[in-house]
Order: C-alpha cells, then sequence, then structure tokens
C-alpha cells in the first residue's frame, strides 16, 4: 500500500511540474488534461485507501530519513487512519471539480493581462500548474506523521496561495491582497514554530505517535523560563498557528482580500484547502489539546468571535464574492467553537459539509461572474435566475445549507456544533452559544441576501450594461451589452455535483459522529468534556434530528433570517436603503470591517515605516555613512594631511626633524637619569 500512500499526493505533483515546465510544449489543452488526470488519480487511490482504512487497516510510518540531529529525526512519512482518510477524499473531490471547473472560468484569461506583459504567456497553463502544486501541498500536510512534513505543507499552501492569489499581478489590488496574506501568515506561523519548538525542546521527538505518548508527562511540567504550564503554552501556540491559516479573529483580515484572485482558487482555499488546515490540526492534535482546559476555553472565545463579527460584516458586502468570503468566516469559526468544546469530529464533519455547499457558492458565484462579464456588484445584478437556472438551483442548495435548513447537510453539522457548545463546561462556553444564536439568524439573512439580491427582483444588470458599453468594468473588462447566459458544462457539471453532497453528505452524520468513525485518530477526555457524550445520548437518528430540530430555536432563527431577506430584497426591496441611511454608523462600522484594516495599516505598516525610517535616519544616514564611512574617509584624510607635512621630500627638513629627535630622546634619557 506504500506505493498507493505516495501515489495520492504525487500524482498532483507529477501533474503541477509537467503544466509548469512544458506549458508551452504541451498548449493549453496538454496543461488541463494532465493535472486534471494528476488529481483523478489521487481522488481513485485515496477511494481505495478509505476503503482499506474503514476496512480497519490504518498506516503510521516513515518512508525517508533526510536528517537526525541531536536525537530529533526529521523525516517523511504519512499517518493513515479515519481522519486522515476523510480529509484526502474531500481534498481530492473538491480539488477536482475545481480543476474541471477552471476549464471554463479560465477559457479566456488573456483578457485579463494587457496586450504587453509578459505573464499574459501561458497564464493559463501556469494557473493549472499552481492549483495542482496547492493540492499536492494540502494532502502532504494531511498525511505526515510528523511536525517537520507538517510544517511543510503548512508553509507549502501558504506559498502556492501567495502566488494564486496574486495571479493576477498586473493590478496593484492583487499584489495588495497576497503581500497581507502572506504577512499575517507569517504572525500565526510564529505561534505555530514556537509551539513545535516546544514539543521538540521537552518530548525529544517530532514524531507524532511518540508526542503523543508523552502527553501526560508534558502535561506535568513547566516551561522553564517563563514557568507556565507547558501543555498550555504548546497548544495555544499551535493553535495561533492555526489562527492564521483558518482566519480567524484577529489574524483573518487576510481572507476576504484574498477574493483578488481568480474564483476558482477562492473556491480551493476557502472550501477544501487552506483554511481547513488549521481546523484539521488542532483535530490531529487532540491528545495534546484535551490537557489544557485554558488552551480550549482560549479557542472557543475566539471562534465565538470569529463566527458573530464576520457574519454581521458578511451582511452590507455587495461583492458578491466577499458575502461568500466572509460567510466561510463566520463558518470556520462555528469549526473553532466545536474544537473548543472538544467536539473534534463534529469539526471535521462540518468542515466535510461545509467543503461541499461552500464550493458550490463560490463556484456558482463565479457562475454568474461569467454571465456577467466578469462584474461582481449585486448591485448591479438581480433577476438572473431565469437567465441561469442551473447556477440559481445549485447557489440556492449551496444557500439552504450554509443557513443550516434541513435536511440539507449545513444542518446537521451546524446544529452539532451548536449542541455541543452548549453542552460543554468550558470557560466561556456560554459566550459562544450566545454568539452562536445570533450568527444563525445572521447566516440566514445573508445567505438567503445573496439570493434575492442577485437572482431576484429587477433587472439592474441592464443599466449597469447600459452604462459600461463605453468603458471597462473595475476588473478590466468590457462592460457586458448583451443578456446574461448560462455558463458552459464544463462550469455547471462540477456545481450539480457539488450539490449533490451539500445535501446529502449530513445523513452520514449518525456513523460519522456517533458510531466511532474516527477510531483512535481523535481523543477525547469524556469525564473531563462530556459534550459528545451527551449528543450521543441525545441522538436518535437523522429524521429524529430533524423532527427535533424544527422546534429549536436554531432552526427558527436560521428561518426568520431569510424571511428576513425576502421581505427586505423581494417584497420591499426599497428598505435596505432605508436602514442603511438610519443606521449609518454601525453600517460604516460594518463596511469599514470594525476598522481593523486601518488600524493595522496604522499601527503595524505605519508603524514599520516609523521604525525604517528612523533606522535609515539614524542607523544608516548618520552612523554607517556619516560615522562609518564618510568618518572613516574624514579620518584617513586627516590622518593623510598631518602625514603629508612631515613627509614633505626636502633632505634639510628630514635632518632638522632627526636632530629634534634625538634632542627630545636625550631630555627624556637625561631627566630619568
Amino acid at each position: 500500500m506504500k506505493t498507493l500512500y505516495l501515489l495520492v499526493p504525487l500524482a498532483p505533483l507529477f501533474g503541477a511540474i509537467i503544466a509548469g515546465l512544458f506549458g508551452k510544449a504541451i498548449g493549453r489543452a496538454g496543461a488541463h488534461i494532465v493535472t486534471i488526470l494528476g488529481v483523478t488519480i489521487s481522488l481513485l487511490a485515496s477511494l481505495i485507501i478509505f476503503k482499506d482504512v474503514m476496512a480497519g487497516n490504518v498506516f503510521n510510518g516513515d518512508l525517508y530519513t533526510w536528517l537526525e540531529s541531536g536525537g530529533l529525526k526529521f523525516a517523511i512519512g504519512f499517518l493513515i487512519d479515519p481522519l486522515t482518510a476523510v480529509m484526502m477524499l474531500v481534498v481530492t473531490f473538491v480539488s477536482l471539480m475545481v480543476h474541471i471547473y477552471t476549464i471554463g472560468y479560465m477559457a479566456h484569461d488573456e483578457e485579463n493581462w494587457p496586450d504587453d506583459s509578459l505573464a499574459r504567456t501561458n497564464s493559463y497553463q501556469r494557473f493549472f500548474s499552481y492549483i495542482s502544486l496547492f493540492t499536492f501541498s494540502m494532502l502532504m500536510l494531511v498525511m505526515s506523521n510528523n511536525f517537520v512534513q507538517l510544517f511543510f505543507g503548512w508553509e507549502a499552501v501558504g506559498l502556492v496561495s501567495y502566488l494564486l492569489i496574486g495571479f493576477w499581478s498586473t493590478r496593484p489590488t492583487a499584489i495588495y491582497a497576497n503581500l497581507k496574506a502572506f504577512l499575517v501568515n507569517r504572525v500565526g506561523d510564529f505561534g505555530f514554530l514556537l509551539g513545535i519548538g516546544l514539543v521538540a525542546a521537552y518530548a525529544g521527538s517530532l514524531d507524532y505517535a511518540t508526542v503523543f505518548g508523552k502527553a501526560q508527562q508534558l502535561a506535568t511540567m513547566t516551561e522553564a523560563t517563563t514557568g507556565w504550564p507547558l501543555i498550555t503554552a504548546i497548544c495555544i501556540g499551535l493553535f495561533i498557528g492555526a489562527m492564521g491559516k483558518s482566519a480567524q479573529f484577529p489574524l483573518h483580515v487576510w481572507l476576504p482580500d484574498s477574493m483578488e484572485g481568480p474564483t476558482p482558487i477562492s473556491a480551493l482555499i476557502h472550501a477544501a484547502t487552506m483554511v481547513t488546515a488549521g481546523i484539521f490540526m488542532v483535530s490531529r492534535m487532540s491528545p495534546l489539546f484535551e490537557l489544557s482546559d485554558t488552551a480550549l476555553s482560549f479557542i472557543i472565545v475566539i471562534g465565538a468571535i470569529t463566527t458573530l463579527f464576520m457574519a454581521l460584516v458578511a451582511i452590507v458586502q455587495t461583492d458578491i464574492k466577499r458575502v461568500v468570503a466572509y460567510s466561510t468566516l463566520s463558518q470556520l469559526g462555528y469549526m473553532t467553537m466545536a474544537l473548543g468544546a472538544s467536539a473534534y469530529s463534529v469539526a471535521i464533519f462540518h468542515l466535510m459539509t461545509h467543503a461541499f455547499f461552500k464550493a458550490v457558492l463560490f463556484l456558482g458565484a463565479g457562475s454568474v461572474i461569467i454571465a456577467m462579464h466578469h462584474e461582481q456588484d449585486m448591485r448591479k445584478m438581480g433577476g438572473l435566475r431565469k437567465y441561469l437556472p442551473i447556477t440559481y438551483a445549485t447557489v440556492l442548495i449551496g444557500a439552504i445549507a450554509n443557513a443550516g435548513l434541513p435536511p440539507f447537510a449545513g444542518f446537521f453539522s451546524k446544529d452539532s456544533i451548536i449542541m455541543a457548545v452548549q453542552a460543554s463546561q468550558i470557560p466561556g462556553a456560554g459566550f459562544a452559544y450566545v454568539c452562536a444564536l445570533a450568527a444563525v439568524f445572521i447566516g440566514g439573512l445573508y445567505s438567503f441576501r445573496l439570493v434575492f439580491f442577485a437572482f431576484h427582483g429587477k433587472e439592474r444588470f441592464r443599466e449597469a450594461a447600459h452604462d459600461a458599453h463605453h468603458g471597462h468594468d473595475d476588473h478590466g473588462h468590457h462592460g457586458g451589452t448583451h443578456e446574461p447566459h448560462e455558463s458552459p458544462k464544463v462550469v455547471t457539471v462540477p456545481l450539480i455535483l457539488l450539490s449533490i453532497p451539500a445535501i446529502s453528505a449530513g445523513w452520514l452524520i449518525g456513523s460519522f459522529l456517533y458510531g466511532n468513525w474516527f477510531g483512535d485518530a481523535i481523543y477525547i477526555n469524556t469525564v473531563a468534556h462530556p459534550a459528545m457524550a451527551q449528543l450521543k445520548e441525545g441522538f436518535h437518528g437523522i429524521f429524529g434530528m430533524m423532527a427535533h430540530g424544527v422546534v429549536t430555536l436554531p432552526f427558527w432563527l436560521a428561518l426568520s433570517g431569510a424571511a428576513t431577506a425576502w421581505f427586505l430584497y423581494v417584497k420591499r426591496p426599497d428598505l435596505p436603503a432605508v436602514i442603511r441611511a438610519k443606521m449609518a454608523l454601525p453600517v460604516k462600522i460594518l463596511e469599514n470591517k470594525y476598522g481593523l484594516d486601518q488600524f493595522n495599516e496604522w499601527f503595524f505598516a505605519g508603524g514599520a515605516r516609523g521604525v525604517g525610517h528612523g533606522l535609515w535616519k539614524a542607523g544608516d544616514q548618520t552612523i554607517i555613512d556619516g560615522v562609518m564611512v564618510n568618518g572613516s574617509a574624514r579620518l584617513v584624510g586627516w590622518f593623510a594631511s598631518v602625514v603629508r607635512l612631515i613627509q614633505s621630500g626636502h633632505i634639510y627638513q628630514y635632518a632638522f626633524s632627526m636632530i629634534i629627535g634625538v634632542f627630545v630622546l636625550l631630555t627624556l634619557w637625561m631627566n630619568r637619569a
């Protein structure tokens, strides 16, 4: 089976290498064929491995040792268990759908580049190479059996996301966005490295199994310098890394700006890969996190803040992709709350269902953007459902699942999170429960606001097309002058295929959460953290859960949010403007995203510029140039001028100097005598 394990990450890697290095030779068709073939092979291999794991076969072993130093071994190895198998299936399936979708979305990518741009050449092939490399990086991350390989995958997805977010490199906004993503993730990675460093220092190993075996011993130790409980320091350090990758407050600021990349990569980053890496990592590290209630409390509070406050920002967004982006932030907050409640399997369950319905929403938004000639502003849409029936149906499915209404997938995973948080005894769980309930209403509102605003009501795109007829839109494309039409099958087929699990994936809840699906892959101290045990006692099948769900508060809050969206954007479309005018201050705060971007620009970027200016003036100009370079030159010049007076070349001056010298020596000798 080792060969099959290797095939999973290496097939996308080979596709990326061929498309990237030989793109000109194989052409556009060759690039998407070779990368899609690679991901397809990876998916098929993952299915075989999944079946083997479900039969009870797991694997944990090193394939290659490349360095040993001071008792630490740096190796490449795989841990194949139920948690890994689920992640492999989700990553490869969503990635395959995105690859196929990309053929249609990037078909006219040359329009995004200036005629004289060197990047315009082979941009199509380069994009396929990047997304295939992204898939390889994520698979290496989830399949790792040690912290070194985990960190490699962690940084690789960050690097490739930098390349993809800034793919349209002639746009200043894209360059700003990818730099922002790169720098914010470095902040999180600093904490992540500290956590890994503490593990290496005190456990003496970077292998998961060895470290987990020493977890109880680590829980009794304190960090030598600070005196903090070691296990808490390790867990918080690791979680800070997850805050960066999984975009938790306040390290979430990079994710909305990542919309500057092409829509396929928005779907891949937000649905199945990069942002879910943090959720997976904490779940994998459950034997460590279960030993620190302080870390779990920190996690559940951060998740609650992210869930509620990012959902609020989503309701004022007008860019269709940014609505879905802030929805992702809120949903990631739900997953993080589940981690804090020790409901790791629920977090992974929501990760899986969210991957499907969020991919539907992103790719559906991309289909709308194609139809609207690359217009993303929902204020210039409306009435699209009769022109885009397949896109409308799939986006509606994604919205229902995102809002958490039964019998769609999001209902089962989101309700399970809310129940787990309610049952949790971790400090901060009460605050998290209130935030989760509030976010349910807002989630229903922003999900259906997107549907009603873009697909129902007045056909505002006709006015927008008339205004743009003689110019360009904000994205560098000519304004559309034709009626929207449904996207090609290469776009709609992935949407349909993703819609199926967006509807039905939640029906696996019985075996996934309560049938010991994950086995030993996830550890929970049921005595100290009984939330999952209580959920299992109250579960009576999917029909019982749906029947109970429709009489609980979360269902009615989600339904009320959907009804509010219908009233505001279908029944009374004049009211949103009135509400916006009467609530100008809250709307301004939400539109400015709580001022976090401005604060970061002023404090961190501005502070860095101030420090840099000071170092330039005091360090470079004054000390280095003024003292060390120019000062030493002036000193040498002065010394040379003095020496020049003595070294005149006149014999009489040398003779006189010798006489004076002899006189001085005799005088000194006589005084000593």
